[in-house]
């Protein structure tokens, strides 16, 4: 599982004296474990789906850290962001491209906005832009 993975890798970057990768696995291991607890009150477990699900979370929040920073004129803290976010990117599986996505949009019987959706949610869930599945959902209409 992803998360086993992303345990491990946090204890080869404490191993190596990383703190910049420790502290990012750290902060995303958390966040995991707390959604792990959250669907354990739902009597589910934690898929790998969910555990993309936090990565992509934490790597949204860190763009945003990464625009207030270089707003603030602190370089030395976009960078290592940047670097952070790198690490975290590494662990995502590969992102379908525009002509994917709209090959997929055009194969579906119903072209419906809800029905896209939440087939790409069902399906692709990590492994699109779901803005871009919006914008190019809008465009096969």
């Amino acid at each position: 599982m992803l998360i086993d993975e992303l345990k491990k890798a946090q204890i080869e970057a404490l191993k190596e004296k990383n703190t910049l990768k420790r502290s990012i696995l750290q902060i995303v291991t958390g966040k995991a474990k707390l959604a792990e607890i959250e669907k354990r009150t739902k009597n589910e477990s934690l898929t790998d789906d969910d555990v993309l699900l936090v990565i992509n979370k934490v790597i949204k929040e860190l763009d945003e850290e990464i625009v207030a920073f270089k707003n603030a004129n602190r370089l030395e803290k976009v960078e290592e962001l940047t670097l952070q976010k790198q690490i975290l990117e590494a662990y995502l599986p590969a992102k379908l491209t525009e002509e994917e996505i709209r090959e997929i949009i055009n194969s579906l019987e119903d072209k419906s906005m809800p029905n896209i959706m939440k087939h790409f949610k069902q399906n692709y869930l990590g492994k699109c832009d779901m803005k871009l599945v919006n914008k190019l959902a809008n465009e096969c209409k």
